[in-house]
């Protein structure tokens, strides 16, 4: 295969996923192979959310969604066009995959075969449904990746490279372990949103998109607000009220129930409006159904202190705070060029 065909196979692999991505799942007629794999993929779908709780079908398709918008030709074209792709000696690079939301490894996986390598993929316990089924499509409309992608369960062996993504602990061993081998290794990072009191009720709306969206699992969720001194906090609560539906999921109201008992007993002081609570804390992680806030005294000194920190931080969002800040509502929704990290995951492929 040359590099155009593994592109216009991940287009024909977003045009497929373009039937699951709306709240209708509907069949097209100009799909290919569609008749082999369109209730199979129904089938994993439903798979994939009675097996994790926490992968609802509204996040599901909100994954799906910015993988249909992100598989186009010009969104690969723009990406991969400041890159010479030319691998004439493949690799085995493996990827140690990350479960936290849905197909939250893809990019990894796009980037390994786009890149002209082989993929030996260990996928979470947690996300094991949907990749494989979407690799056996990629595999039907593009037979050269046939031979060139492998999961496995067991320990990994027999490979070149290695992602991995985990949480501090875990990248602790996987530096250890792959310590004789290129390498990226990720590990637990928050983001945050930084708010000067002037941001009007649409921004502070779409900030709970950033806040919300897979209930606050993934590393590129805000967890965390910086606010000026006596800021208030009811404009922030009128702007999250929008999403009380998410307390009736029960995984999300036992995590509210657990963190608010452990909050009162322990006496901390926080704020909450029935489904989130804030807490002012110095750390990024907050736990599910709490953000964390801390106050600033000038912008220059936060930024910094973020910069100092960076290591632990995922996004900044802000409205002119920072140069490489994200706009509020759109840390879910990144670019196939919004790399982990803000490590190049091509260009580390193409050194190996």
């Amino acid at each position: 295969m040359n590099l155009q065909q593994r592109i216009n196979a991940f287009v024909k692999l977003g045009d497929f996923l373009s039937q699951f991505s709306n709240e209708v799942i509907l069949k097209k007629d100009n799909i290919e192979h569609n008749d082999i794999f369109f209730d199979g993929f129904k089938h994993q779908l439903k798979l994939a959310e009675e097996h994790n709780g926490w992968f609802t079908k509204e996040n599901i398709r909100f994954s799906l969604e910015g993988w249909v918008q992100s598989l186009t030709p010009d969104n690969l074209n723009t990406w991969l066009k400041s890159y010479q792709i030319n691998i004439t000696k493949p690799k085995q690079v493996a990827i140690i995959m990350a479960g936290n939301i849905p197909l939250v490894g893809f990019h990894d996986f796009l980037s390994v075969l786009i890149s002209g390598h082989r993929v030996l993929v260990k996928q979470s316990s947690n996300d094991k449904h949907l990749l494989p089924y979407l690799t056996k499509y990629l595999e039907f409309v593009e037979p050269g990746f046939k031979g060139l992608i492998t999961f496995t369960e067991d320990k990994i062996e027999n490979f070149d490279a290695v992602i991995a993504t985990g949480s501090n602990n875990t990248a602790r061993y996987f530096e250890h372990y792959f310590k004789n081998k290129p390498s990226i290794i990720r590990n637990n990072r928050n983001s945050v949103a930084v708010l000067n009191g002037k941001e009007s009720t649409e921004e502070l709306k779409t900030l709970s998109e950033d806040i919300f969206r897979y209930y606050g699992l993934g590393c590129r969720n805000v967890s965390k607000i910086f606010v000026p001194k006596n800021y208030n906090f009811d404009a922030f609560f009128e702007a999250m009220y929008h999403w009380h539906p998410i307390i009736e999921k029960a995984k999300y109201a036992n995590n509210y129930d657990y963190n608010k008992a452990v909050y009162l007993m322990s006496e901390f002081d926080m704020l909450e409006n029935g489904f989130l609570m804030i807490k002012e804390d110095k750390s990024y992680a907050s736990p599910i159904a709490t953000v964390f806030y801390e106050y600033y005294d000038s912008a220059q000194q936060l930024k910094e202190k973020l910069d100092l920190e960076k290591q632990q931080i995922q996004c900044i969002v802000s409205n002119g705070f920072t140069e490489n800040e994200i706009s509020f509502g759109a840390t879910q929704k990144p670019q196939l060029w919004d790399y982990a990290d803000r490590v190049d995951s091509i260009e580390f492929l193409l050194s190996i």
